[in-house]
Order: structure tokens, then C-alpha cells, then sequence
């Protein structure tokens, strides 16, 4: 494995000077990969982020372009928060299923909100115009909700309950696990307000 590695990397122009510098290179490539599949697995095991089921979340707002928008202001709703960014080739994918969502559940309570992660919101925009959204869309540069909701990788979703309450959550956009994503929203919207 390693002597096709290195052939490749000297193919490239790419193999150190050093053997220590190209396992190094080898296992940056590893760490890489395997970040890239973690990210695409997804995890559908209803747990937020952090572990936790059921908990309530802190307080927060998402900023929109049309101000700030407060968790409380969507009390009673089903919330699906999903964090995106405009380099970011899944979700480029979950756009089109989160419209489709919005679309199909928003007359039973369902809000869509995509939160974009783009340092520079202009970068957002043009994903935005390639790949138009039809649910609120939010900014957060600084990535102060990542803190808030422990995303772990690229796009992230969290389905938050009637009561602010997150109660599934997955990682990554997986075309064969739609069916999945539209469930846990089904039973979300299905629990009645306490």
C-alpha cells in the first residue's frame, strides 16, 4: 500500500525529500479520506449532536436578511436547522429535498431554516443563486451556533421538536437515506404540543 502511495506521490512531483516527510504526506492524505467519509455517513441515531436527546437548547437567534430571528419566535413549530456552506458539495444536494420539505410539511408546522457558515456572506449569495432556496436562510460567519449545536461536520441538521427540544439530528446529505431525514420530521410533527 505504502509503495503505491509513494508512486503516486512522485508521479505528482510530490514524494519529500525525506521518508519521514512522506509518511507524513501519507497520513495527511489518510486523515483526509477518512474525514471526508465520516462526514458522508451521516447519523441517523436521533441523538443531537453533543449526545443528547430531549435536551433544550440555550436561547439564540439566527440572522437573516431580514434581521434576527429568535428560537422563541418559532415555539410550537417543528425546526429543521441545517448548516451549510457554499463549498460544500453535499449540500448542494439537501437543498433541493429541504425545499421539497418546506413545501410538503410547512402547512403542519414544519420551518426550514439553512444556516450558512461562509465567512463572506457574498459567497453564500452566489451558492444561493445557483441553487435557490425557498425556506429561510440565516448567517453565521463567526460560527457562533456551530458552539451552540456541537456541528461536526458538512452539511449538519437538527430537527428541533414544538417544545425547542432537539430531537434527531444527522451529518452529511445521503440521497438514499431521504426517506430517513423525512421521518424523523414526521414524528416530530406528529407529537403533539405539550
Amino acid at each position: 500500500m505504502f509503495s503505491i502511495v509513494r508512486r503516486k506521490l512522485q508521479r505528482c512531483g510530490l514524494w519529500a525529500v525525506s521518508h519521514t516527510r512522506s509518511f507524513l504526506a501519507c497520513l495527511m492524505m489518510i486523515a483526509v479520506l477518512g474525514a471526508t467519509a465520516w462526514t458522508y455517513a451521516g447519523d441517523l441515531s436521533g441523538k443531537s449532536a453533543d449526545g443528547s436527546t430531549g435536551a433544550a437548547l440555550p436561547e439564540f437567534s439566527f440572522l437573516t436578511d431580514d434581521g434576527e430571528l429568535s428560537l422563541e419566535s418559532f415555539r410550537g413549530q417543528v425546526v429543521y436547522v441545517d448548516f451549510w456552506a457554499s463549498w460544500c458539495g453535499p449540500c448542494r444536494q439537501s437543498f433541493p429535498w429541504m425545499n421539497e420539505m418546506e413545501a410538503k410539511y410547512k402547512d403542519k408546522g414544519l420551518a426550514v431554516v439553512g444556516v450558512s457558515l461562509d465567512r463572506f456572506k457574498n459567497d453564500a449569495l452566489r451558492f444561493l443563486d445557483e441553487v435557490p432556496a425557498d425556506f429561510t436562510i440565516a448567517y453565521d460567519p463567526e460560527g457562533a451556533l456551530v458552539k451552540v449545536f456541537g456541528v461536526r461536520g458538512m452539511p449538519s441538521a437538527y430537527v428541533i421538536n414544538r417544545q425547542g427540544e432537539v430531537v434527531s439530528s444527522h451529518v452529511g446529505f445521503n440521497q438514499t437515506n431521504k426517506a430517513q431525514y423525512e421521518q424523523s420530521l414526521v414524528d416530530a410533527l406528529s407529537n403533539a404540543a405539550e
